[in-house]
């Protein structure tokens, strides 16, 4: 008797004809996550000219505490996959929330340490312990729109969580700007660390799979399932998410790495990447270093590309799901906005022939734009992951592209503390964008859902 009445409370809503949109909301619960998330892996980049005038950092060893984050972020990828497969999207990616949340509100702290050596030393661990609780968002956000949203929705969607990175930078920027500028860097690690903790408790009670949320009626669900959404996401029997975790998980990640499809994919992001992180860390210094902008019109003149690239984000879903629906072949409509999209980001390299701050920004707004237009890996890895294995497929994604957060900040704190210029760091990432197309030219081939053999 009383499980009937469970499964009453957790079946769908059957009022009404028409379909309910609770799809739309939890996309925007994704989205402002996402803009959170985003948002404290660019603190440093903020703050960071304030906190070197105050203890004293060296160019590189601004550059190692900009990559901490992701030298843990990549090497915790793998483990979390393995959570969200295990345990779900929606526990996890909530306990994911408050850790990140905590350890940013922990560096406002800094202050405490008396050295810089200590200083330093302090900051990377607490970077380093902020990328490790991130882990799990980004394969979290794919898991849960492979479940939400069916084939000719799920580009756009994707595009829209991906694109809260740009929309973070013209929110949060100047606002992190004005506060280091009128009171301290402290402040913007207050809070963030205090909105974080906040969201994470309004996501674990709102965010739920299809099949289960109380607000969904059972036209949408026919709908989502209809279009091929997954609409158990993590929540149906614990033993089908066992055999799915537990069960040969080294042959799947074997049959990852060495399919040609996703490596092409994976080496595409992680050239992707690397622009998203010059953005992240280096963009804001290049403007205050380079250009001679104070800290606070950096805050403001960075969320200028920013906005350009969240209006391409969005634009290169709507182009991709409209490709799909007037029945061009997956493989074209993916395809088409990412490799047209990254040409149009090297146009940065323009950056290094032009004098006016104008001109600058115009050529930073008309990459970033690009970049945005391109960034539908998220919206691939959503179409060709396993069906078993989608929050490890988006974890090892996930390592290849944050591998550039790694590498990208120490490459150009080097280059730009060798020559005391960002050119060569400029032409560093528009090579890089050639690479990602050449990849998806010449690599991945056929886009379709990668069948895992027994």
């Amino acid at each position: 008797m009383q499980s009937s009445a469970s499964a009453a409370m957790e079946a769908p809503r059957q009022d009404g004809a028409r379909k309910t949109h609770v799809r739309y909301l939890i996309l925007a619960m994704i989205f402002i996550v996402t803009t959170v998330n985003y948002a404290d892996r660019a603190t440093l980049s903020i703050t960071g000219p304030a906190m070197r005038d105050e203890f004293g950092f060296s160019t590189i060893q601004l550059g190692y505490m900009f990559s901490a984050f992701s030298w843990a972020y990549v090497l915790s990828q793998i483990p979390a996959g393995w959570l969200l497969d295990r345990f779900g999207a929606r526990r996890v990616y909530a306990a994911s929330i408050f850790l990140w949340s905590l350890f940013t509100l922990l560096q406002s702290t800094l202050g405490a340490f008396s050295t810089v050596g200590i200083t330093a030393t302090v900051l990377f661990m607490m970077r380093f312990a902020v990328g490790m609780a991130e882990a799990p968002a980004f394969p979290a956000n794919a898991k849960v729109v492979a479940a939400w949203f069916p084939k000719a929705e799920r580009g756009t969607a994707s595009a829209i969580f991906n694109s809260a990175q740009y929309f973070s930078t013209v929110l949060f920027l100047p606002l992190m700007g004005w506060i280091t500028h009128a009171y301290s860097w402290h402040h913007v690690y207050v809070l963030m660390g205090l909105l974080g903790i906040f969201l994470s408790i309004v996501w674990m009670g709102f965010v739920r799979s299809p099949r289960k949320h109380r607000m969904v009626n059972a036209a949408e669900l026919t709908h989502i399932r209809a279009g091929g959404g997954m609409v158990d996401m993590d929540e149906g029997p614990a033993e089908d998410r066992a055999s799915h975790s537990d069960t040969s998980r080294w042959s799947i990640i074997k049959q990852l790495l060495s399919n040609r499809m996703l490596l092409g994919i994976y080496i595409g992001q992680y050239c992707i990447n690397v622009l998203t992180y010059f953005f992240l860390t280096w963009f804001p210094v290049y403007l205050v270093q380079q250009r001679g902008m104070t800290i606070l019109n950096a805050g403001f003149v960075a969320s200028l590309p920013a906005i350009c690239g969240f209006l391409g984000g969005i634009l290169g879903g709507v182009i991709s799901d409209a490709l799909v629906r007037r029945g061009h072949s997956l493989t074209f409509s993916r395809k088409l906005p990412i490799v047209c999209g990254l040409l149009l980001s090297t146009t940065m390299i323009v950056c290094n022939y032009v004098e006016t701050n104008a001109l600058v920004i115009g050529f930073m707004a008309l990459a970033f734009f690009g970049k945005g237009l391109g960034a539908l890996g998220w919206a691939v890895i959503s179409d060709t992951a396993p069906r078993e294995a989608i929050g490890l497929a988006g974890s090892i994604f996930n390592t290849f592209g944050n591998v550039a957060g790694i590498v990208t900040p120490i490459v150009i704190g080097y280059i730009v503390n060798q020559t005391q210029s960002f050119n060569g760091a400029l032409v560093f990432v528009g090579v890089n964008a050639l690479i990602a197309v050449c990849s998806y030219l010449f690599l991945v081939g056929r886009i379709e859902r990668l069948e895992i053999k027994a």
